[in-house]
Formats: C-alpha cells, structure tokens, sequence
C-alpha cells in the first residue's frame, strides 16, 4: 500500500529576501481532498507561499513537513506556473518527458502521453512543436504534462491568467476532473469567478500573511476580516 504524502504541514513559516519579509509568520495543513484556492491581491505572497509549499523556497524560519520521505514527495506532486515552461520538443514528448524520467519505455510514455493529451483536447497536437501552440494550448500541455504520473497533490500559479473565456473553461474542466479523481489541487487565482466556481476552501493571503482562512461558501457568503471583505468589494488596499 502506498503511504500518502499529505498531510502538509507549515509550522511558524517565514520567508525573507534581503531582509525584507516576503511572507509569514505563518502556519496551515493542506489535507484531505478538494480544491483550495489563494486569494488576495497582488503582493500578497500567493506565489511565494506556492513556492514555498512545493519546495522551490528555501525559508528563512519554520518548517514545511510532508507526511513522506523527499523521494516521494518529489515524485508525488506537480507545479504549474502561470507561463507555462515549454521544450523545444515535439507535444507528445513534453507531456511524456516525466515518464521517462522515471525510466518508462519510450513506447509506453507516447502511449501515455496520448492518453493524457486527448484528455486535455491537444489529440490533435501531437506531433506540433510547442512553440506554435496558442496560449491556452500551452497551459493545456503543461497541466497534462504535470498530472501524467497521476500527482498527490497539483500546485497552480493563476492557471488562467491571460486567458480567454473558452480556455479557460477549458482548464477549470481539466482542473474538477483531475479533483475528482483524487488529486489535491492547491492554486492562486484573482479571478472571483473561478474562485467561486472551483475552490472548496479559500485561504486569504494580505501583507505576507494567512489572514483568513474558510470553506468557500462561507468567504463568499460572510467574509470575517475587514481585508478580504474590502477585497471582495473590488476596494484597493492599501
């Protein structure tokens, strides 16, 4: 039986850059199963607390402990960035390129890779260059190219960003498909809409800081800090 990596766990997290804080004191646990979506505008720290959490951070103070050990965890988790990191390769050959980092035949890993571009809509996109693909196209590669080893848990960076409406219908169906199928979905987005539309839970980031967390209804619905209630206003903080 495989042993889970989550729960995560952030104890008294800090993140500092040339003395500057850039996030934190902070402490959270991403469990169970779901979409949880940061929210909080721009400087908040909702990529830097993605980072931090995915392992790309080194933290000035605190811990980050997975439920597994490192080999596990890397291998058991995923990052989508909001540009997506294209190869100057051929479609089915990037969404393939993590399987044969683990050593899966060629064969196999075009067999899979097919599999997973039709989920995403790029059947037809196989044999491009990535470079030619549309933006939404490349979003679409890059999700496919994380979830193709089935992640514990998916980390997104405003998936959706610069995107149009059909797009990113289109990611948010990929994104409730692959939360169905288990995989836990942490992810930032400014987007009110998909916020509500995709997140079980939101957590409000402002100023470095975790100031409120709550299942998604109940933010909507009641926000309880003065910060995200002005958010959800469209006010400017200060």
């Amino acid at each position: 039986m495989v042993t889970p990596i989550l729960p995560l766990t952030l104890r008294d997290v800090e993140l500092r850059r040339g003395g500057r804080r850039i996030l934190g004191p902070l402490s959270l646990t991403v469990s169970g199963a779901g979409i949880t979506v940061l929210m909080g505008p721009n400087g908040s720290g909702k990529t830097s607390l993605l980072r931090v959490m995915h392992g790309l951070e080194r933290i000035t103070r605190g811990t980050v402990d997975w439920q597994g050990g490192a080999q596990d965890v890397r291998a058991r988790q995923a990052f989508v960035f909001q540009t997506p990191i294209l190869m100057r390769r051929k479609v089915a050959d990037c969404i393939a390129y993590p399987l044969h980092l683990d050593g899966v035949p060629r064969k196999a890993a075009r067999a899979r890779a097919a599999e997973m571009a039709a989920a995403v809509g790029l059947a037809d996109a196989l044999d491009k260059p990535s470079a030619v693909l549309s933006g939404g196209e490349k979003q679409k590669l890059a999700l496919a190219r994380a979830l193709i080893r089935t992640p514990e848990v998916l980390f997104l960076d405003e998936p959706c960003a610069n995107l149009d409406g059909r797009s990113t219908r289109e990611i948010e169906s990929i994104l409730t498909r692959a939360r169905d199928a288990g995989t836990r979905i942490v992810m930032s987005t400014h987007d009110l809409g998909q916020a509500r539309r995709l997140a079980d839970e939101v957590w409000f980031l402002y100023g470095g800081l975790l100031v409120e967390t709550a299942a998604s209804a109940a933010f909507f619905a009641a926000p309880r800090t003065a910060q995200a209630a002005a958010y959800l206003k469209g006010d400017l903080l200060p």
